[in-house]
């Protein structure tokens, strides 16, 4: 299938999208038919399904990136390398899933829950819950090398691979130490507000703004003054796209978001709005929170107890002016940025999609 092609002008989201769908599923699909090995095109199908179905915010920020700068040609290539990100991204969140041991991802059962039932019947309960999460590992791994197998076909040339290679690198090192932040804090909950937001810089602004950015307008030859303008727009973007993930994590419509809005409540994560909440919290609140707050059995009665305190300590209006106010200096910053105009219009629109949205 032949990748659709990115005309210039106003810059397409919905054409971007379309292509890195068909750059992945052309892969796959390859992969299923050349590649010998038993079980293989089971694998690739599993990790088809569970790549169809995402937002492609970063392929999308990578396009636009490239795009900014003066991007015009080589559309297959940047194309590819945003497909990339998408596939590291399944890697991550396939280890995420596993990690917070989640049910549900995008509405439907999460890897290592679908490999699980495989084994349903014929092992041991905790045979099949190791089969599913040991397997999960092993499709996250193979997704991990493929989005290095995506970025080396490409065909970039050796100029844009070394300057491309330095911020992928950075990229996953910065991710991981997110998530190692967040794993960390998990279940330690705390007032120290300023804590869960350097957890989101690693975790989301690098990671899912900043970086994408800059690895689309390093194939297009960038310069440092474009870098430092996309870092000025996507640090507090970036910040108010994972603040208002966390909203949703506690208030949000699981039919939108695909997510019980209890995992994160049962997990303990240490968010910025638990966070403001124990800082203006009495002292029956904050114990109240401490109790419910990462028991894995919490429900939804007990999610409402914790709802009504956000309430009261005025935490959710807090993280809500948060968002705005970041939202606000994301936009400032393409002020006097050297960007083309078409994507500066794009860029309004993605702070838009990051911070407004229900799923």
């Amino acid at each position: 299938m032949a990748t659709p092609t990115l005309m210039p002008g106003r810059l397409d989201t919905d054409a971007v999208r379309e292509s890195v769908d068909v750059a992945l599923e052309d892969f796959l699909t390859a992969k299923a038919r050349t590649t010998p090995q038993h079980h293989l095109p089971y694998l690739s199908g599993l990790l088809k399904d569970f790549l169809s179905g995402g937002k492609r915010i970063r392929p999308l920020l990578c396009v636009t990136g490239w795009r900014a700068v003066g991007g015009a040609e080589d559309t297959e290539a940047v194309v590819q390398v945003a497909a990339c990100l998408e596939m590291f991204h399944a890697f991550a969140l396939i280890h995420d899933d596993v990690m917070d041991d989640s049910d549900t991802r995008r509405g439907r059962p999460t890897i290592h829950r679908t490999l699980a039932s495989l084994r349903a019947g014929d092992r041991r309960p905790d045979q099949i819950e190791r089969f599913g999460v040991s397997g999960a590992v092993l499709l996250g791994d193979l997704a991990l090398t493929w989005s290095d197998e995506l970025l080396h076909a490409a065909g970039l040339t050796p100029t844009q691979l070394d300057a491309v290679l330095p911020l992928l690198s950075e990229m996953r090192t910065e991710v991981m130490l997110g998530q190692y932040l967040d794993l960390r804090a998990t279940g330690e909950l705390t007032d120290d507000v300023e804590a869960t937001l350097t957890v989101n810089r690693y975790k989301t602004a690098k990671y899912t703004i900043e970086r994408p950015l800059h690895v689309g307008a390093a194939i297009a030859g960038g310069d440092a003054r474009a870098m430092d303008a996309f870092t000025a727009y996507a640090i507090p973007l970036g910040e108010a796209f994972q603040l208002r993930d966390d909203l949703l994590g506690v208030y949000g419509d699981p039919q939108a978001t695909g997510k019980s809005r209890l995992d994160d409540l049962r997990a303990g994560k240490n968010t910025t709005l638990i966070a403001l909440a124990l800082r203006d919290a009495d002292s029956a609140q904050a114990e109240r929170l401490r109790s419910l707050i990462g028991n894995p059995l919490l429900d939804e009665k007990d999610a409402a107890t914790i709802q009504e305190i956000f309430a009261a300590t005025t935490a959710r209006e807090a993280v809500e002016q948060m968002i705005d106010d970041r939202r606000h200096q994301a936009l400032r910053a393409l002020h006097d940025a050297p960007f083309t105009a078409d994507a500066v219009t794009a860029l309004r629109r993605i702070a838009r999609m990051a911070t407004v949205r229900n799923a």
